[in-house]
């Protein structure tokens, strides 16, 4: 009995035994899964991995929001931009990367210390030496996306708006929007509404007098229809144009109040910007010969912008459907780079006898136009 009792506390004894070996074992499997999992956490990544983030794009759109948010009277305009731009940012170009818009020194240097490649903080943020300040419906977002195909351009993806809307935030807080670059490169972006903007011109020269400025011009009628389309798509039981371009239908004069209208009177408004800045800082794109020929129009902007020029008739094809140049499809891709779908949409049919109208009145400021800019675009 006595033994008995022996064998059971020696049996027990085993199987305590085993029980601690078993606990002591799951304990150290478990320390060095967390040693490893912290280990991959602080390993630097791949500069492959960091770069194909998209952080033009999905930074700037996230940032505008992000410090719109808290101002509810300034978040439907953010967001119909976006809506306005998402389709055909998606369908373009994809902008070369650039860190949180609202990164500073000190986060800069933690990112450093924390194992962060130091590529993420190459270049700084600087302030644009060319913006592209109108004109809406003009062709200025293929102006662009074309521009972002030479590599010394790094371009704002999202029209920033800060000369008209949000320059109360400061010169600080817009320079944060730019994208990162380095010596030799250009920062740029568009805003068309600044062309039309009668405090733009100083608020520019207040920031930089040297800065480039870029006009997309367009026959003012055809520009004047595309823009009611644009606005109908969005509203359907919007009035007819010839109700909103004429005040009165039997006398024939004509609305300048509407901003369809107003914003073709491109000599005027270049009298505004004349005030500030020298014929020379301006180039005047042609809508129109950015359509049929591109790569002749590039060359032009390219020239003015000092770079070299690297785009060319080789990137463009014309696409028969939507009506414009496509960039061929790089190299990688699986389809081309086309405007967005928003871009080409047919127009409505426009009485002949108000279209009559308003190139005669155009006409004149037309006349104007083209001998303050030195050019005659050929719309009379």
């Amino acid at each position: 009995m006595g033994c008995s009792g022996c064998r059971v506390r020696f049996n027990f004894g085993k199987v305590l035994s085993k029980v601690s070996v078993f606990l002591t074992m799951v304990l150290i499997f478990t320390y060095f899964f967390y040693c490893l999992t912290g280990f991959c956490d602080s390993a630097p990544r791949t500069l492959y991995h960091q770069q194909n983030l998209d952080y033009d794009i999905l930074d700037n759109h996230h940032r505008i929001l992000g410090d719109l948010r808290p101002s509810p009277r300034l978040v439907p305009d953010v967001l119909s931009h976006r809506n306005r731009t998402a389709s055909s940012d998606s369908e373009q170009v994809d902008a070369p990367g650039q860190l949180a818009p609202h990164e500073s020194d000190s986060t800069k240097e933690s990112a450093q210390s924390n194992g962060i490649p130091v590529s993420n903080t190459f270049g700084s943020k600087r302030f644009p030496q060319a913006i592209i300040i109108g004109v809406k419906k003009g062709g200025t977002r293929a102006l662009l996306e074309f521009l972002r195909i030479h590599p010394d351009v790094r371009a704002v993806g999202a029209e920033p708006h800060f000369f008209d809307r949000f320059y109360d935030r400061g010169l600080d807080w817009y320079r944060n929007l730019m994208p990162r670059t380095l010596d030799g490169q250009i920062t740029m972006e568009k805003t068309p509404s600044y062309f039309v903007t009668k405090e733009a011109p100083s608020r520019v020269c207040t920031m930089n007098c040297q800065t480039k400025l870029i006009v997309v011009v367009r026959d003012p009628v055809t520009r004047a229809v595309s823009d009611y389309t644009q606005t109908l798509s969005k509203n359907p039981g919007l009035p007819s144009f010839q109700s909103l371009a004429l005040k009165n239908s039997s006398t024939g004069l004509i609305d300048t109040t509407w901003s369809a209208v107003r914003i073709g009177l491109y000599a005027k408004h270049l009298e505004n910007w004349l005030q500030h800045f020298p014929l020379s800082h301006f180039l005047f794109v042609s809508g129109e010969r950015l359509v049929s020929d591109p790569a002749g129009e590039m060359g032009r902007v390219q020239d003015f912008l000092g770079l070299k020029r690297v785009v060319s008739d080789k990137h463009f094809y014309f696409n028969q459907t939507k009506g414009f140049p496509c960039l061929k499809k790089p190299e990688g891709s699986s389809r081309p780079r086309c405007l967005g779908k928003s871009k080409g949409r047919p127009h409505p049919q426009i009485p002949s006898e108000v279209l009559q109208r308003l190139r005669d009145f155009y006409r004149p400021f037309n006349q104007r136009f083209y001998q303050m800019s030195g050019q005659d675009f050929g719309w009379d």
